[in-house]
């Protein structure tokens, strides 16, 4: 009985049903969108593009050996000599590797991504720690954000943008967004109310209390935040290389397509050692915060 029941349903009502059209509905849309707003799509593509060419000149100007005295210099200044040793010899491995160039494209991309990610994440963090309303709202959107695979990202953005190095910023700059809204949430609202109240009491207003007070106290917190922005956009990046982000990822695409595990390898450790080096300076700002030595000192 089932089993005809199930015959009958797939057999007169499932089979009949048209296709849904979805796709074409969302695809007349995109359309519609990219026609009527021509001007936006082209201003974001200019700004995104200026922005990531005019660093990568100013990184490819200089030679790569002067390049990677400079990333030492900065990791001895954010952790001291053991990171710059580590540091300079992994970006000399990099600049001894045939993809340099592509490095630096990379590192240029995730910069541009990660600091325009954080010019986004950290407002919409203090009016999601200030407003409960608008945390009621941001909350969900931002646990959607961060359930969809990295993948799903690039289909909206090649859809609206076409392929190269913009679109994959624009997945980037949005996929790498949530951590850093939600620690700059975490990291206000974990701001102890009779400090808040003390600031209160002395006539402070709230816009003074939220800049001399809540803010340097939640400041490693927001720190740690960027830090895992500045990590999810080097793996969108280089996810990105395969709709023509360039840079690292596309020679690891381009190696997984031919099956070249020497171009794999090479580039592979080029990305491992600038994870190393961002992430690394990024705990050493967290260190050098006000709170972070109050609170070694106290230990």
């Amino acid at each position: 009985m089932i089993q005809y029941l199930r015959d009958w349903f797939w057999t007169y009502v499932w089979n009949p049903l048209p296709d849904m059209p979805l796709g074409e509905w969302v695809d007349e849309g995109v359309r519609w969108l990219r026609s009527e707003w021509t001007a936006l799509f082209d201003g974001t593509e200019a700004f995104l593009g200026s922005m990531n060419d005019g660093l990568l000149e100013a990184l490819l100007w200089m030679p790569s050996g002067v390049m990677i005295v400079l990333f030492a210099a900065i990791a001895f200044l954010a952790r001291g000599w053991k990171l710059a040793l580590v540091i300079g010899g992994g970006m000399f491995i990099a600049g001894w590797s045939p993809y340099w160039e592509e490095t630096m494209e990379t590192l240029a991309m995730v910069v541009v991504a990660a600091s325009l990610a954080t010019l986004l994440a950290i407002p919409i963090g203090i009016i999601a720690s200030e407003f409960r309303a608008a945390s009621t709202v941001v909350r969900p959107i931002l646990d959607f954000m961060q359930t969809l695979p990295a993948f799903v990202y690039l289909l909206p953005v090649v859809m609206f943008y076409g392929i190269g190095p913009v679109p994959g910023m624009i997945a980037t700059i949005v996929f790498s967004m949530p951590p850093g809204v939600r620690l700059t949430e975490l990291g206000l609202r974990q701001v102890d109310h009779e400090v808040v109240e003390a600031g209160q009491a002395f006539g402070a207003s709230p816009t003074r209390i939220l800049a001399r007070i809540k803010l340097p106290l939640a400041l490693p917190t927001i720190v740690a935040g960027l830090n895992q922005v500045i990590m999810l956009a080097l793996s969108m990046v280089v996810i990105a290389g395969m709709v023509g982000g360039g840079g690292l990822g596309g020679v690891i695409v381009s190696s997984l397509g031919r099956v070249d595990i020497a171009m794999g390898v090479n580039a592979g450790i080029s990305v491992v050692f600038l994870a190393v080096f961002l992430d690394r300076i990024m705990h050493g700002l967290a260190d050098r915060t006000p709170v972070a030595r109050a609170a070694a000192i106290t230990k």
